[in-house]
């Protein structure tokens, strides 16, 4: 008689769950081929870095969305708070509006410097998100409702702030944030692979990304196990709040210009590309990594279509088709995974 053991069966291989996990990478993939077939400078380094550098902003964006969309949260007003950090920055940097078109020696030396505007861009971003989350989880209104909100305040916050004209025209030091390289790298995209690292590092590592992912999870069972719900809710609209703040100051450096128009419907383009990238509006599922790739499709996918001549109004239909699609397939991951 064989005291031999039946070998273990291999474990099925689902196609689902691998479509689920690397579908962004391999379209993102998929897709730079197509428009190196259909356009021979899609693949050339300066159109890639251009990319990237455009990119940036909305990954800076992305990066805090995530963790609001962890939560079962979202946010709405990302691109109005950025153009009102912007202008603030943008201000700081001039010395007020008196010189908001001057250049030179006496245009620099009337304004504080880019570290102090930067700092403004930031408190703006903080203050404005904390104030946010605060009404979100002591007023107990929607998320939705309270960014719907805060998209029309802030940019009427912007053009108020403004006068509603632009401010541009900032020195070496200033634009060097958003025009400058290190090496051969655009600085907007070392910014956004540093507050990647950093975000995904905060998210897999550490307690609080852990309640992050608890509170999106089942935010109920979260408050049970001795969490403070509320103070994580709060703190990730505080982070997405900072991005903004950071993404205002850096997009005003790359233009050289500030306006209260700037960031329109970027918060659609950052929400397709966190979804894309596999972070689930249903909370507790994604990853930075994901966002990275989800944004990057983004990026590629209209920097193609701008190559190839194709109009802005059908790119906009392609984003909201795109945006669709996704939360049609979390949905039916959702429902999949409950059956399972």
């Amino acid at each position: 008689m064989s005291t031999e053991t039946p070998a273990a069966a291999p474990a099925n291989f689902d196609l689902f769950s691998f479509l689920a996990k690397f579908a962004p990478l391999i379209f993102l993939l998929v897709l730079m081929g197509v428009f190196a077939l259909l356009e021979p400078r899609f693949l050339s380094p300066l159109n890639l870095f251009n990319v990237m550098r455009q990119v940036s902003i909305y990954g800076l964006l992305a990066i805090g969305m995530t963790f609001v969309i962890l939560t079962r949260g979202i946010d709405l007003s990302v691109g109005s708070l950025l153009a009102f950090a912007g202008l603030v920055a943008a201000a700081v940097a001039k010395g007020g509006f008196e010189s908001r078109f001057a250049v030179g020696t006496a245009a620099e030396a009337a304004g504080y410097g880019w570290f102090l505007a930067m700092l403004a861009a930031l408190a703006v971003g903080v203050v404005c998100g904390g104030l946010q989350g605060l009404a979100i989880t002591k007023l107990k209104v929607p998320p939705f409702v309270v960014t719907l909100g805060g998209m029309s305040a802030f940019r009427g916050a912007a053009l108020l702030f403004a006068g509603g004209g632009p401010v541009s025209g900032f020195d070496d030091a200033y634009r060097w944030w958003g025009q400058g390289y290190i090496g051969p790298i655009p600085v907007p995209v070392v910014i956004f692979a540093i507050a990647a690292i950093i975000a995904a590092i905060a998210l897999r590592y550490t307690r609080f990304g852990r309640n992050v992912y608890a509170v999106g999870g089942n935010p109920e069972a979260a408050r049970l196990s001795g969490l403070d719900v509320d103070r994580i809710t709060l703190s990730v609209y505080v982070i997405i709040g900072f991005m903004a703040g950071l993404g205002g100051f850096v997009l005003s450096a790359r233009l050289n210009s500030a306006e209260a128009v700037a960031g329109l419907t970027y918060e659609l383009t950052v929400i397709a590309g966190v979804v894309i990238g596999g972070t689930s509006l249903f909370g507790g599922i994604g990853t930075i990594f994901g966002t990275v790739i989800g944004t990057l499709l983004i990026g590629v996918l209209l920097n193609g279509l701008v190559l190839n001549n194709v109009s802005s109004y059908v790119q906009q239909i392609i984003i909201g088709v795109i945006i669709v699609l996704a939360v049609a397939f979390d949905t039916f991951a959702k429902s999949r995974r409950k059956r399972a």
